[in-house]
């Protein structure tokens, strides 16, 4: 009898190209004509959080945009990128974008809803941590799935890996 099938679904964000982002991002705006002397700078505040900083809310929503399409063109979903409002914080605004890594248990059991109703029967699915495993017998089921997923408007960037 042939072993269970399986994969995990994740969120995770590779740090290196949200790095290399808020380089290209910080490089662009220290020559782009619009930024000249209005402060703008944006930089790494901590693990997850991106802070933006200049003299108006509307350079600070500038700067994100830019940085938005940095982020997509290196491959990672905006669905990861958590944007706040621009808060004033004495001369300067002050933006911080928080960057989401790992599924919240409050996503993970509507992905397991969302499988249970609607996928194949005989998907079983797990969670744990951040983390949620779906199995079957069939690696056909498992396909399903992905595209069921995939097919989903979710509020979460997902990952499909460790398929076996």
């Amino acid at each position: 009898m042939a072993a269970d099938s399986s994969f995990d679904v994740v969120s995770k964000v590779d740090h290196q190209e949200v790095d290399n982002a808020l380089n290209q991002t910080a490089k662009e705006i220290s020559q782009r004509y619009d930024f000249k002397g209005v402060g703008a700078t944006i930089a790494w505040s901590g693990e997850t959080v991106v802070l933006m900083t200049a003299n108006s809310p509307d350079r600070c929503k500038a700067i994100v945009d830019v940085f938005e399409t940095k982020l997509i063109r290196r491959g990672i979903s905006l669905k990861s990128l958590d944007v706040g409002e621009p808060k004033q914080s004495g001369k300067e605004y002050r933006l911080e974008a928080v960057i989401q890594q790992g599924l919240s248990s409050e996503n993970a059991k509507k992905i397991a809803k969302i499988i249970r109703d609607s996928g194949p029967k005989g998907v079983k699915t797990q969670i744990t941590g951040d983390e949620l495993r779906v199995s079957a017998k069939s690696r056909d089921d498992l396909q399903t799935v992905i595209a069921l997923l995939k097919g989903e408007d979710l509020d979460v960037a997902l990952q499909f890996v460790n398929y076996r």
